[in-house]
């Protein structure tokens, strides 16, 4: 691959409702999309998703685009011509953390060197399935009643699997309402480490509720309380925020601090080490599923491709496009069937074009490359 130019737009996008965690309200989207173009015409689109606020990780969208534009896309003018997107990623390796920034150029360089190859992005990542299966994530709500109508909302809507974001005082009482009404559905709990080891005999009672998996009821950097946690009860313990590369991967398991992984791209660094992680974890059965960031549409393509891998197994937070935001920056839009799944692309790349009026019309800020920038003292 050979670049020639590099497009970098910041967006805003407002959210349909807020959306509510144990860390706070989500009401706008301000996030950048990296456009990479190669000397043949082909064009490659990754997306960059951290919040505006350093509430899930250390990035934030503004820190993002600095280190894109003052040291990625540098380094993709610098490195010259490479075969494929991983000699891209391992030889940015010397960049610490920041992975999102990390992954808008992973994801964008899979789709150029997928149409580069003549196939869809999946097929290039080495995915196996033709659909994948869609969750729904859904946020804290007022009362138990208010969860009960969205989690119904969601099932006529043709999701098989509900998650419920959960805290302290909105928990047990929520899950065992959406139990009582909605009996044997798939239904699981994301805590977003607002938990401590304190909190076992809660956990204990979440156990007869017979939930799918907890996702990370711990702190977010934790792997070793997780331990604890999982030989205590029952339910599966699934990471997120505490498995960011495949050597975290590594040790949770090895600890036996997790069951299931939740693989988002974005907080992993790209498609590459996602692929890497559910390879690694499948392999000693521990399985996987890919998570959102609130995603707009480019990120949610590549999550699609990602999720056809052979160790994703269990229902994907890849909701319709209409879920968060009134308008979808590409085209075509995707919807969960009857049955709950996605049909994945045949087209060459990820099958979905970028919808250039309504980016537009969210760019605040847009910057273009054709060479090695200079680098800014910040």
């Amino acid at each position: 691959m050979k670049i020639k130019k590099v497009v970098l737009r910041e967006l805003e996008l407002k959210h349909k409702v807020g959306f509510r965690t144990s860390f706070g309200v989500s009401t706008v989207k301000n996030f950048s999309v990296i456009e990479v173009h190669d000397s043949d015409g082909n064009v490659g689109y990754g997306e960059c998703s951290p919040f505006f606020r350093p509430w899930y990780n250390e990035e934030t969208t503004g820190g993002a685009i600095i280190i894109l534009k003052n040291f990625l896309i540098p380094e993709l003018f610098n490195f010259g011509e490479f075969k494929t997107p991983e000699d891209f990623w391992f030889h940015t390796g010397w960049i610490r953390r920041n992975r999102m920034a990390r992954s808008a150029v992973d994801c964008a360089l899979w789709e150029l060197y997928s149409k580069q190859q003549g196939l869809p992005e999946w097929k290039a990542l080495g995915g196996v399935k033709t659909e994948v299966e869609a969750g729904i994530s859904l946020g804290i709500e007022k009362t138990p009643d208010d969860l009960c109508r969205k989690v119904e909302e969601s099932l006529k809507k043709g999701y098989h699997r509900v998650k419920c974001k959960i805290g302290p005082g909105h928990d047990i009482q929520y899950l065992s309402a959406v139990r009582k009404q909605f009996g044997d559905i798939m239904l699981m709990a994301d805590a977003n480490s607002a938990y401590t080891l304190d909190d076992i005999p809660v956990f204990k009672e979440i156990d007869d509720l017979h939930l799918l998996m907890i996702e990370q009821p711990l702190a977010d950097n934790d792997i070793v309380d997780h331990r604890h946690l999982q030989a205590a009860i029952k339910t599966p313990i699934c990471l997120d925020e505490s498995i960011d590369s495949l050597e975290d991967a590594r040790r949770a398991i090895e600890l036996g601090s997790c069951r299931i992984i939740n693989i988002k791209v974005a907080r992993v660094g790209g498609l590459t080490e996602a692929r890497r992680i559910q390879k690694y974890a499948g392999e000693r059965n521990v399985f996987s599923w890919s998570g959102g960031m609130l995603d707009a549409g480019i990120a949610r393509m590549h999550n699609i491709a990602v999720a056809t891998l052979p160790y994703y197994v269990y229902p994907n937070d890849i909701p319709n496009s209409d879920r968060y935001y009134a308008e979808d920056i590409v085209s075509p839009s995707t919807f969960v069937d009857e049955n709950g799944k996605i049909q994945v692309p045949q087209e060459v790349g990820t099958g979905f074009k970028p919808n250039m009026e309504v980016i537009e019309k969210a760019t605040v800020n847009k910057w273009e490359f054709d060479g090695a920038p200079q680098v800014e003292e910040k």
